[in-house]
């Protein structure tokens, strides 16, 4: 695709807002591995399987992929520091954020409103990303409030809710 269509689909989808997630595992060396996605979704509830997309340049995958699972924590509202931190290329991102242990030893960050423990299901070519499966083996709800969101390049909250039916 060329950059200029490139850029305004990209510039069409960000109208989509979406949840932020910080996907987390402990790497092969014992130090926590991470980075966010915006791209998780619910994909079966029998088996249950999630996903997410990362970009196949990204460095983050790169650690992530060599794991044999992952946890999906869904950011709070209030935690964009924590993605911001997470979102970057520092090798020590991190340090100084707060986090437990899931049942599969992966990161569980403080505060996060819910947490998905999976196993890799499978990863597939998507074009210039990946689509990782996870089967899902544990999960719980960790945190109360409301999630953060990222919308047309911002972070923010959801302003109000009215009732589905």
């Amino acid at each position: 695709m060329m950059d200029d269509i490139k850029a305004s689909f990209r510039k069409v989808l960000g109208h989509y807002p979406t949840g932020v997630c910080a996907i987390t595992a402990m790497s092969l060396d014992g130090a926590p591995a991470a980075m966010i996605v915006g791209s998780f979704t619910s994909v079966s509830l029998d088996p249950p399987l999630v996903g997410f997309f990362p970009d196949k340049q990204s460095s983050s995958w790169g650690a992530l992929s060599l794991c044999d699972g992952f946890c999906v924590n869904v950011l709070g509202a209030s935690q964009e520091d924590i993605c911001r931190k997470l979102a970057s290329k520092d090798p020590r991102k991190f340090e100084g954020i707060a986090h437990s242990t899931s049942p599969r030893g992966a990161p569980l960050i403080d505060g996060a409103l819910v947490w998905i423990d999976c196993s890799t299901h499978s990863v597939s070519d998507a074009g210039d990303h990946l689509l990782v499966l996870g089967a899902v083996e544990s999960f719980g709800v960790a945190g109360e409030g409301d999630p953060l969101l990222f919308h047309k390049g911002s972070y923010g909250k959801i302003a109000s809710l009215l009732p589905a039916a």
